[in-house]
């Protein structure tokens, strides 16, 4: 599938769009979508959900992402890293971002691939369009500290979102047994990321009833990846977040998130970043 990566750390534009020409993309950062007019359908991770004036809604890495239009629409986007939200000057700033590193784990962890994001409280969407409204300015006139009001004011939206996925997650909690079983799966993946004798087929198999033999058949089936490629693509984010925003040594990292040895996170990162643990944190923080 094809993939799409983000030339800066944020981006922010206004668009008009009639048709989608380009088949849905995955997209390797996080986008926050407000719909200003027209309606049509966005497909998420092989499902459809409406869409229409004054929706709002959240992407998150590795989301494959499309839309079917049957209304011209017009719409406000706002992609960024966690770059974006780890461009500090002061060590004070680095510990804000520390906290926001966990803050973004929380919302990639939560958020359900296979479900919408409802922001159902009008005070909120309120607010969060107001947010992205003066967004919007802030990028557009480029003045001074604009790069840091912008970076406020994609942590308040995220804030927001984040109480949002909170509780749609507590929610699922209460009824899991109605969860959808890709659902559990992922969210089993993600809970036991750094363990992997819970991420071996035998096991999801036993967990989730399934024979072993089809487990990677049914992930794929509504994921569109194989188990495998969606397990290191999950960990590889993970220890992006890491380089970019603490001080943890590469092997503390890969002690956290169940490799073998540094050597063998290094490998893998190398083939899925392009380049090595140490030179991405050193490009992600270059003083």
């Amino acid at each position: 599938m094809e993939q799409k990566e983000l030339h800066r750390p944020f981006e922010l534009y206004v668009s008009d769009m009639e048709c989608w020409h380009q088949r849905p993309l995955t997209y390797h950062f996080f986008e926050i979508v407000q719909i200003l007019d027209g309606e049509g359908m966005r497909i998420v991770n092989q499902n459809r959900f409406p869409y229409k004036k004054g929706c709002i809604f959240l992407f998150t890495p590795l989301d494959c992402r499309g839309f079917d239009i049957t209304q011209p629409t017009r719409f406000c986007s706002i992609r960024f890293s966690e770059v974006f939200l780890g461009q500090c000057k002061t060590n004070l700033d680095r510990e804000r971002i520390g906290l926001w590193l966990k803050q973004l784990e929380h919302i990639f962890y939560h958020h359900n691939r296979f479900q919408e994001l409802l922001v159902k409280n009008d005070s909120d969407c309120h607010m969060i369009s107001t947010l992205m409204n003066n967004m919007v300015e802030e990028y557009s006139q480029k003045q001074t500290y604009h790069e840091e009001n912008l970076q406020h004011f994609v942590t308040l939206v995220l804030n927001i979102l984040a109480r949002n996925v909170s509780d749609s997650a507590d929610k699922a909690a209460t009824g899991q047994a109605s969860e959808p079983l890709i659902n559990r799966m992922l969210l089993h993946i993600r809970q036991h990321i750094s363990d992997p004798e819970k991420l071996r087929i035998e096991f999801l198999a036993s967990q989730f009833n399934l024979s072993a033999n089809y487990v990677g058949e049914y992930f794929r089936k509504f994921t569109g990846e194989s188990l495998q490629h969606y397990i290191t693509q999950y960990k590889i984010k993970l220890v992006q977040q890491r380089l970019a925003f603490s001080s943890l040594t590469v092997s503390q990292i890969a002690g956290e998130l169940g490799f073998t040895d540094e050597s063998h996170l290094s490998r893998q990162f190398r083939k899925y970043s392009g380049v090595s643990p140490v030179e991405y944190r050193k490009n992600a923080r270059p003083e």
